[in-house]
């Protein structure tokens, strides 16, 4: 049986939940309250009677806003601090039945296949040890075994638990199990090295399961959801029959380690409950992040790609609505399930969506253009900023990579300036701007080992020169 899941509701208060996304994300603070509001009333619904629970359905998220000031980094934090199934996904990648695209309900079963790989690593986790000390056994086994050692106490272990074959004989057994003074002290030599680690680069042959399965290719119209045919099921079918094959493989132990690990691991796994946790996990806590929704406004008639445009709408409604989909682990409900939907509405409005799906969406933020200010910002505050990944990267490497406030200043400034003359791609150009800037010190980083680089508005102007804040030369930048 497996352990315990070690999976607990979030009790995170707004308040908390929204300085826990400030370490990720700068600004946007109405659109961070928003979200930090809706995953504490999944928190406050759990606390209800049953009953009421069933019906209190969940405010799902419309926001609005040009690319890159923060929407999916918003969504994506707070599923992974609140450690909920995640999946994001882009409207204009579905299509109405009966149009070539992907089937909309194809998007909850996705959630649901990542609920179930969360929960399996939270349960594999949790029996690790156990697992390595079963792993360890098998490969010292096969150790002694390549070399012609016998453990006595080990076999007649073996023998008592029914794991190996009782021979007819057990006279001449025991017999050939009897030691000499030099196989005890080889045996006993062999286990301190490889409880050492001595033995990592040693090959061992050791019989592992055969993982190798044929490959499914069934091809329809849409793909094998539009057939109504899970091909994984299939495969999940043929990689976890009841008599697996094996085969012997020679191996490093340190890469056989690994395997009979994961192998262990499966053993003492119960599948029957991480599926129904994840399912439960999926249904109550998951969250689906729809991008470009403004992309399947319809364009007011016409033939082409236009005409399916409503259908997606309508089609995404039953999902956002509530209802039952299928999938491999059984139907999901999707009435507790949070969408975050997101869309730069440039060339629409919310108000074009259909009546029916504007009202699944009643939680509007607009989020604001990022300044030459927020630039600055996002360069540094964030725990994941760009400055601190270069000088992480460069760090490895033995180089001192420092940021004057001049030079953020410039870069922010550079990376502003070329959003207004060119596409708005919003903190994305920043990693354009310092790509460019530290190109050379990326690339000669080897040969500057034990320097120090300081990056200020001097070493901004000269690096990237008068390309860089040039209108006439800047088109041919990204």
């Amino acid at each position: 049986m497996t352990e315990a899941s070690p999976f607990t509701p979030l009790a995170l208060t707004p308040q908390e939940i929204l300085a826990k996304l400030d370490e990720y994300v700068v600004g946007q603070q109405k659109a961070k309250r928003a979200v930090a509001v809706a995953l504490r009333n999944r928190w406050r619904r759990r606390q209800l009677a049953r009953e009421l629970s069933a019906v209190v359905y969940q405010k799902h998220i419309l926001l609005i806003g040009p690319t890159g000031v923060g929407k999916t980094e918003i969504a994506r934090r707070l599923a992974a601090l609140a450690r909920a199934p995640f999946v994001k996904v882009e409207a204009t990648k579905y299509s109405e039945v009966g149009y070539h695209g992907r089937d909309v309900e194809s998007m909850v079963r996705d959630l649901v296949e990542n609920s179930v790989a969360m929960v399996r690593r939270e349960h594999a986790e949790a029996v690790a040890a156990k697992a390595q000390a079963r792993a360890n056994e098998r490969i010292l086994d096969a150790l002694m075994a390549n070399r012609g050692i016998v453990d006595p106490e080990r076999v007649r272990s073996m023998l008592e638990s029914g794991r190996i074959w009782r021979p007819p004989s057990m006279a001449e057994f025991e017999k050939q199990l009897t030691e000499t003074e030099e196989q005890r002290s080889t045996r006993e030599e062999l286990k301190r090295a490889f409880a050492a680690g001595e033995l990592d680069t040693s090959l061992v042959e050791i019989e592992l399961i055969d993982r190798r399965t044929p490959t499914l290719n069934i091809m329809g119209p849409q793909g094998n959801d539009a057939m109504g045919i899970d091909a994984r099921a299939l495969q999940e079918v043929w990689g976890r029959a009841p008599q697996q094959k094996t085969k012997q493989r020679r191996l490093t132990v340190a890469e056989a380690r690994k395997l009979a690990e994961d192998e262990e691991a499966d053993k003492l796994l119960d599948e029957d409950r991480i599926h129904a946790e994840a399912v439960d996990r999926a249904e109550n806590d998951g969250i689906i992040f729809v991008d470009e929704v403004d992309k399947i406004v319809g364009a007011g008639g016409g033939d082409g790609p236009d005409v399916s445009r409503e259908g997606v709408q309508r089609d995404l409604l039953s999902i956002v609505e509530g209802c039952d989909v299928y999938t491999r682990y059984g139907h999901v409900r999707t009435d507790h399930i949070l969408f975050i939907a997101a869309g730069a509405f440039h060339f629409h409005k919310p108000s074009e969506l259909i009546p029916e799906l504007q009202g699944r969406f009643p939680v509007r933020v607009a989020l604001k253009p990022l300044t030459e200010a927020d630039f600055v910002r996002i360069l540094t505050e964030p725990r994941n900023s760009l400055a601190r990944q270069y000088q992480s990267l460069l760090a490895t490497e033995n180089v001192a990579l420092e940021f004057a406030r001049s030079g953020l200043e410039r870069i922010a400034h550079l990376a502003f300036r070329q959003n207004t003359q060119l596409q708005d791609i919003g903190a994305r150009r920043l990693f354009t701007v310092l790509e460019l800037l530290l190109e050379e010190i990326s690339f000669r980083a080897s040969e500057l080992g034990g320097k120090r680089v300081v990056v200020d508005a001097e070493f901004v102007t000269k690096t990237l020169g008068d390309s860089a804040d040039d209108p006439d030369l800047i088109k041919y930048q990204l």
